[in-house]
């Protein structure tokens, strides 16, 4: 009676998914997409990255960060940081202004948006006429000054954003103060920079993009100096002392002013044009910083010959004799220089120089000879190579974590050893519980090892696998290399490089076994390489080997892509992960799955072909299947061939809508006469249409036909140590799952470790499940007697995990994209399943396994299935009775890369690509949470700090 009665609340259960489950996105890692603007606080040691989607974030000491969204999702124009408070400002394309500050709430700092604003003018004005084109926070923290395209500077109260029409410094005011004879009423249009006097807080530099430079008192409103440039003016920096400041120009020089105390007309005191005297680009942006020998860093953006470097990023650091143009990989948004910020301090003593360019942020050590680069902790560049795919890897040992930052710091001599010049606040959490790795495959043939556990994706190490291979690049090649005599001196800096020397080398597929220290990687053009971590240089022989995955089929011929060509003889490989053997798949198609196990010293591959499996210990071939249909020609033109893939796959779908008619028809009984047939085949095919178009989420499990392409497609391959013959005896296993909805398994003979050298491992096929649906293969898992996954290879051994229960009857799971059903072993009887399309009207992209610990109790935690739909959405789903635990929206539907790019970890968390350069962290754990916690204490305001009331002498200045 009991399957008739209907399943009640059951309170215990929910109160322990409460315990359990909670969906939180906790940070992004990686590189802001599409930064806009740049901004520095000296007083709070932070720096703050605006970007085009509206985005703000803030960075101090590794670990400290903070994000904030603009609502209006504009473009961050520009960002300034209140002098000497926790609060900064950001212009926005619409021209509003946001102020933000930093509050503590519950022990920590938080970003908030305090204020909004726009500025307005009087009925009719033009637009230009309120534009803001320049943005002064003034020393007083009371107002900010802001220039505007007609050439008028307003002033607005802070925090209120009140504007003070009575201070407002008009572009008449100013041309009534300087001689007719030097200027005209155009001259005052635009205000291109804002400066405030170092040493006296009433007196502001207004620089106008004609060429004219004004000093304007605050007290008198009067200018009381005025320079005549002759070129159009791209920025000002005063020099420290507050007697001469620099202004650089859109024709590629800069000229130095000196500012007389009395009211001399200030002729310059030099005009350089740093790489003429051919024409030039524009120098943006200069700064003049003083040092106690007496020699300044002269640091400007641009300059360079148009004609030859007009296509670089450069930017000129000139100290004594020294001088270098460090050329970027990608446009500059701005920098920032980093000196003494001490009141008292004679000199600026610069320290390193800060760049944010377009896809990564650099940083220059001034202070070391050769000015090396600084290797950050954060904002690393993931996709200095296009990401291809991702590989987590939870809890990792010690002493394999050394052996990779050990190979790492080899690799990273050539960066500066100073610390992290950006260290403001605190951060407040809670050490990482263990160590996690992140790799990323990229389509450059590298492979990069992130530090995962913590707030900071930092890079350990960065393995290339191009070596292996004759490309047309030498790997030995050194992009820094600089003549003697090169001039311009330019050097090459970060490193963002989005071109492939040969597309083949893509990384597609990544496993690492945690306990041995062998991994595995494969790539675009079927190569498979196994590799060993060695502490020590060494130059060996790759061994190679081939598996023809169509060695049983005639008739068939590969349209794609060449294998890559190998090096003959030794290869020298650097310390870290080294490959020892090669596999290539021919046809050489792209490798879809992987599985390693080194405990059996085996590695399995597949493509869209068929599946082999590889003995790495005795390097030998020990099976391969071809998996290709008759009707699977399609796989065999390559990935680069999808012009009649589309056409084909629009003929199968009408095919499909057609036999799903005729078969409707047929249960229907017919229709009754011809005039009606046609009308029910036109509304059939528009409602299908408009089903396919606006609605795919509604469609239910329907048998696919085999003749569909892509059914040999191999996605998932899995080791397991269960029964697959009688229930007596347990062997090895190989299990593989393709697009068709097929799942071999082959029994395989591993011998004992005493004759492994001498016995070859066999293999022979067991079973063959054919799924009635026809869905494509997501996910295959062995469980145990106590229906709990399976250990990893080696983790028994490690006492890391409890040996399986081979007692109690095993059970197989399979994991299609439309349905989860589980089968008694070794009979491969269904037991029960769980229709997720039908039910939910989606499919399933990503399944993992992963363990569940309360938040109450360190006593309990269960395994489930993390499961990705094609909708983004996640849903936990209970193990082994195939119950739904709870669902969470986390990706757009729309973000097909994103969803694409989902890994989860082993402890219920997950990343996401938002970005081609960002990954999006969430945790479905209540117990296992990732996030920035930190604080930005207000440092203490030195007497040195100047306050400016409107109408009133400052007492308190000192000279």
């Amino acid at each position: 009676m009991r399957r008739f009665l209907r399943p009640g609340h059951d309170p215990v259960r929910e109160r322990l998914k409460r315990d359990l489950f909670q969906f939180n996105k906790t940070v992004e890692h990686g590189f802001p997409h599409q930064p806009s603007a740049l901004g520095y606080s000296p007083f709070l040691r932070l720096m703050a990255i605006g970007t085009r989607s509206g985005a703000i974030k803030l960075y101090g000491a590794p670990g400290v960060e903070f994000m904030g969204l603009h609502e209006e999702n504009n473009t961050v124009v520009q960002i300034h940081f209140i002098p000497d408070q926790c609060q900064l400002v950001t212009l926005l394309d619409d021209n509003s202004l946001h102020l933000w500050s930093l509050k503590q709430h519950s022990g920590a700092s938080e970003l908030r948006e305090e204020h909004r604003f726009t500025l307005k003018g009087p009925p009719g004005s033009p637009p230009s006429a309120t534009q803001i084109t320049a943005v002064l926070p003034h020393s007083s923290r009371e107002v900010l000054y802001l220039g505007t395209e007609s050439g008028n500077i307003f002033v607005v109260e802070l925090p209120s954003f009140r504007v003070l029409e009575d201070r407002s410094i008009t572009s008449e005011a100013v041309l009534q103060r300087v001689p007719e004879d030097s200027c005209n009423r155009r001259s005052c249009e635009l205000v291109e920079a804002l400066r405030e006097h170092p040493k006296n807080p009433d007196q502001i530099l207004i620089g106008y993009s004609r060429g004219l430079i004004v000093l304007w008192d605050l007290q008198s409103n009067k200018v009381t100096h005025h320079f005549l440039g002759s070129q159009q003016l791209e920025n000002l920096y005063w020099q420290r002392d507050g007697s001469k400041f620099v202004s650089c120009h859109y024709d590629g020089s800069y000229t130095q002013w000196p500012v007389s105390s009395d009211n001399r007309q200030p002729e310059p005191l030099e005009n350089i044009v740093p790489y003429g005297p051919f024409p030039c680009k524009a120098i943006s942006k200069i700064y003049w910083q003083t040092t106690k020998n007496g020699l300044p860093y002269i640091i400007f953006q641009g300059g360079m010959p148009r004609a030859s470097y007009g296509d670089r990023h450069s930017i000129s650091v000139v100290h004594g004799s020294q001088q270098t143009a460090f050329d970027f990989t990608s446009r500059v948004i701005d920098f920032f220089i980093i000196f003494s910020s001490e009141p008292a301090a004679e000199f600026d003593d610069p320290s390193a120089m800060v760049v944010l360019a377009e896809e990564e942020l650099v940083v220059i050590d001034l202070k070391t000879a050769g000015w090396p680069v600084v290797h950050p902790p954060y904002l690393a560049s993931l996709h200095c190579s296009a990401i291809t795919c991702s590989h987590h890897v939870s809890n990792i040992p010690l002493k394999l974590w050394e052996r990779i930052i050990s190979a790492g710091s080899k690799q990273n001599v050539h960066y500066s050893n100073m610390p992290w010049p950006i260290d403001g606040g605190t951060n407040i959490a809670p050490d990482p519980p263990q160590r996690d790795l992140l790799l990323t495959g990229h389509e450059d043939g590298t492979v990069r090892f992130w530090d995962a556990s913590g707030v900071c994706l930092r890079l350990l190490y960065k393995l290339s696998t191009v070596r292996v291979f004759l490309t047309d690049a030498d790997p030995n090649d050194n992009m820094n290399t600089l003549g003697e005599d090169e001039w311009p001196p330019l050097r090459k800096v970060g490193t963002f490089d989005p071109y492939s020397d040969d597309p083949r080398l893509g990384i597609q597929k990544i496993y690492l076994c945690k306990y041995s220290g062998y991994l595995a990687v494969a790539g675009t053009a079927g190569q498979v390489l196994v590799m060993e971590l060695n502490d020590e240089d060494v130059e060996h022989v790759v061994d190679h080997a081939e598996a023809d995955l169509l060695q049983d089929q005639e008739g068939y011929r590969w349209k794609g892509h060449e294998k890559l060509k190998t090096r003959d003889g030794p290869v020298r490989f650097e310390a870290g992960f080294q490959p020892f053997v090669l596999v290539q798949c021919q046809p050489p198609a792209v490798v879809t799955s992987l599985a390693l196990h080194s405990e059996w010293k085996l590695v399995a591959f597949g493509t869209s072909h068929g599946f082999g499996l590889f003995d790495h210990q005795q390097k030998r071939l020990v099976f391969v299947k071809c998996t290709l249909h008759p009707s699977d020609q399609l796989a065999l033109e390559g990935p680069l061939s999808r012009v009649k893939s589309l056409k084909k796959s629009l003929r199968q779908s009408f095919r499909r809508i057609r036999r799903s008619r005729v078969s409707s028809r047929k249960r229907r009984g017919g229709v009754g006469n011809a005039t009606e047939v046609r009308e029910a085949n036109a509304k059939f095919d528009q409602d299908t249409l408009q089903e396919m178009e606006l609605a795919p989420v509604q469609r239910k499990i329907e048998a696919r036909s085999a003749e569909d392409s892509f059914t040999g497609f191999v996605r998932t391959l899995y080791f397991a140590d269960t029964f697959l013959r009688d229930s007596s005896r347990h062997c090895p296993s190989l299990w593989a799952g393709t697009n068709g909805g097929t799942v071999y398994a082959f029994s395989l003979h591993v011998p004992p470790a005493e004759r492994r050298m001498d016995e070859p491992v066999r293999a022979d096929q067991a079973k063959e499940i054919q799924l009635m649906h026809r869905a494509p293969v997501v996910s295959i898992l062995v469980l145990d007697g106590r229906s709990t996954p399976l250990p990893e290879p080696l983790e028994v051994a490690h006492d890391l995990s409890k040996s399986p229960d081979m007692q109690g009857s095993h059970q197989l799971l399979v994991v299609s994209e439309e349905q989860f059903k589980v089968f008694t072993l070794p009979k491969v009887s269904s037991k029960m399943k769980l229709k997720l399309t039908a039910l939910e009207g989606c499919r399933v992209r990503k399944a993992t396994v992963a363990n569940f610990g309360s938040c109450k109790t360190d006593d309990y935690s269960e395994n489930d299935l993390a499961v990705l739909t094609n909708l983004g959405d996640i849903q936990i789903i209970s193990l082994p009775f195939l119950k739904l635990q709870t669902r969470y929206p986390c990706i757009r539907k729309e973000d097909v890369s994103g969803i694409a790019s989902c890994v989860f970890t082993k402890y219920g968390q997950g990343f996401y690509l938002i970005s081609p350069s960002e990954f999006e962290r969430f945790s479905l754990s209540t117990k296992w949470l990732v996030e920035p916690r930190c604080i930005v204490d207000m440092p203490e305001v030195t007497s040195n700090n100047h306050v400016h009331k409107s109408g009133m002498e400052n007492a308190a200045r000192k000279s």
